[in-house]
């Protein structure tokens, strides 16, 4: 049984290290390949691969490399583009696909759909995660929405609106309502990982609403209410607003009915 130690349980840099004094015995100092054996209590084959690899590749290529099986991906090329392209444009449902947000399950049978490829949903995530795709939460767009009308309102309108504005020495505000309740918790706390920071507060739930309005350099003016929006509240706000703003206000606003009102328009 032979007592020579094995060198594979040497850490990386050591076998390096190792390495590096075998060739240069050999190459610089002479010492034949028989006593950097017995010297060094290494084999003849390894030294042979090294004195190989040296000739080849000079000092680097004695450098230490990543121990383990090269990773390999199964998705390559133009299945990945493809299937990266589809997961930017599409949403699952426009690809017959029984779900309505991408997740790794979802990735996973259009991945199987596409290419036949049956992945775990861990495997699927390391896919995900070298595309540059991370979960998030995702902007809700209305159906309605004309992508034609919104970029010729803000390459236009807008600016035009925004010139008049600063002409009669006036603020734009953009405005909008929300409902509000209670035990709704907006916000993050940074806490100890593995403990949810505690906030206290009441227990009884109720809720309100809230319009408000915002200018570009974040001055805020809201008003809270318990009844229903109406032409009157909409009203009883922008008095308000013009007199906390002290000058002329240019609000922005959606297609709200009350904003359409005749008598808001008055």
């Amino acid at each position: 049984m032979s007592t020579r130690p094995d060198a594979r349980r040497l850490s990386p840099q050591a076998q390096e290290d190792l390495r590096r004094r075998v060739v240069h015995a050999i190459v610089h100092q002479g010492m034949s390949q028989a006593d950097a054996v017995r010297t060094f209590q290494v084999g003849r084959t390894s030294i042979h691969y090294w004195l190989k690899a040296y000739r080849v590749g000079g000092e680097p290529a004695l450098k230490a490399r990543k121990r383990g099986p090269k990773r390999s991906s199964r998705l390559k090329g133009h299945r990945a583009a493809t299937l990266v392209r589809m997961i930017e444009d599409r949403h699952p449902e426009q690809l017959r696909l029984p779900f309505a947000l991408w997740t790794r399950e979802a990735v996973g049978q259009l991945i199987r759909d596409r290419t036949g490829i049956d992945l775990s949903v861990w495997t699927v995530g390391r896919y995900l995660k070298r595309w540059g795709f991370t979960p998030q939460k995702p902007l809700r767009r209305a159906y309605e929405r004309d992508p034609a009308a919104v970029q010729r309102w803000m390459e236009t309108d807008c600016p035009a609106i925004a010139k008049r504005a600063k002409a009669e020495k006036g603020r734009v505000y953009w405005g909008d309502e929300m409902g509000m309740r209670s035990d709704h918790q907006v916000g993050r706390s940074y806490g100890r990982k593995g403990k949810t920071p505690v906030i206290p507060g009441t227990g009884q739930r109720f809720g309100c609403n809230m319009v408000s309005a915002i200018t570009n350099q974040g001055q805020l003016a809201w008003m809270v209410f318990r009844e229903r929006f109406t032409t009157d509240v909409f009203l009883e706000f922008l008095r308000r607003l013009v007199k906390h703003a002290g000058r002329k206000v240019f609000l922005i606003i959606d297609g709200h009915p009350v904003h359409r009102s005749r008598k808001l328009k008055a």
